[in-house]
Formats: C-alpha cells, structure tokens, sequence
C-alpha cells in the first residue's frame, strides 16, 4: 500500500489562492459596487499583512479592481448613492481592505472650491513608493478614521507634510508626483495599509493629543 503525504502548508496555500480569486472575481464582476460588507474590519489578518506587489505590466484583472476601488469613492461620496448602498464616505481605499493583499490603491480627494467639480487628487495606484519625506511633519486636527475602523479613535496622526512618490497608472505609466498637506496625509494613510499598518499605530497610546510645537495641525 502506498502511503501519501499531504502537505499541510501546500493545502493551506492552495486554499488560500482559491479564496483570493474567489475574492478578485466577485469585487470585478461587471456592473458591481463594492458596498461595506466588502471592506474588511479592524482585526482581520489581512489588515496587518505586508501586501506583494504587482506584476508589471498591470493586468487587466487588477486595473478593472483599481477602477472599482474608484468607483466606490465615487459612489460614497455622492449623498444620494451612499443613501442607497449605505456607504461611508471615504477618501482612499486600499486593496487589503478588500481582502486583497496587493499593493494597489485608489484616492478621490474633492475641490475645497465649490465651483469647481475637478476633484484636487483622483488616481488609481499600483506599486506606490515613497522616494522621499520633508522634516516638516503635520496631522489633521481632528484626527483620522478609516473604513475599516468602526470604532473612533481620538489622537494626532502625525505624518510628514510632503512626500514625494512614484507609482504606476492604470496607464502602465510610471508617475512621479509631488504632495503636500491633506493629499500627503491621505497618500501615506493608504499606503500605510499597503504595509499592514493602521492610523492609530501612529497615535500617542499615553497621551494621544500630545505632539511637538512644530508640528503643523491642518483644520
């Protein structure tokens, strides 16, 4: 009689393939909005992997993700959709939040002009990296939440005031871009994801409201 070896770890890894095409399917599937019930909450694993990045040149399968993660920025930033799937509205998403573990990510930052629709900052991401950082750091005074954060965590996160980054579109163009301020702010958020780290690892645990004179709180 033959005798046969299962690899316990090679089950698990198959098992694990077949639950992130499983996953990628469902989130590119045509006419679908991603809703809140795909964004996985605080605690998840996944949350706190580093995530791989993506073969370049960008496949089709993860560019129609990229445009969906923009969509559902869209989607919760308009009152009447966001009423209609319940939605958060939201700045950035990154692909772990889906359950997902690749380095993709999406930002829709709106124009503080009132007159103007264009939004300031509008991009899918893939590979982002940040080249550099200034000594000027900053936070927003009211702090920061996170789709997939249920739970508000009060505290300043504090981050560099300007970056400079490099990435690629949907394009399969490589980007170099220069951010300041709020757009900064968001950038690192999401990229923070990329690297399994939350905003409120960034918080001051023992005194959360405490930070150095120097550093600029944007209102």
């Amino acid at each position: 009689m033959q005798i046969c070896i299962i690899d316990d770890n090679l089950v698990n890894e198959n098992i694990g393939k077949d639950i992130f095409m499983n996953t990628l399917e469902h989130l590119i599937q045509d006419d679908y909005n991603i809703i809140m019930s795909d964004i996985i909450r605080e605690g998840h694993p996944t949350l706190r992997e580093v995530a791989t990045a993506i073969v370049e040149p960008i496949s089709e399968e993860y560019i129609t993700l990229g445009k969906q993660m923009l969509q559902f920025l869209e989607n919760s930033q308009d009152p009447d959709i966001a009423q209609e799937l319940d939605l958060r509205g939201g700045v950035g998403i990154a692909a772990p939040q889906l359950d997902i573990p690749k380095r993709i990510m999406a930002v829709l930052i709106p124009s503080e002009d009132e007159e103007s629709d264009e939004p300031k900052l509008r991009e899918v991401m893939f590979n982002p990296k940040v080249l550099s950082h200034s000594v000027q750091q900053t936070c927003l005074k009211d702090g920061e939440g996170c789709l997939s954060v249920d739970r508000e965590v009060p505290g300043y996160v504090v981050r560099a005031d300007r970056i400079t980054i490099t990435y690629t579109n949907m394009n399969n163009e490589k980007i170099k871009m220069k951010l300041r301020g709020y757009e900064a702010i968001v950038v690192q958020h999401e990229i923070d994801h990329l690297n399994g780290v939350m905003f409120f690892d960034h918080i001051n645990e023992e005194n959360p409201f405490a930070i150095n004179p120097d550093i600029k709180v944007i209102d």
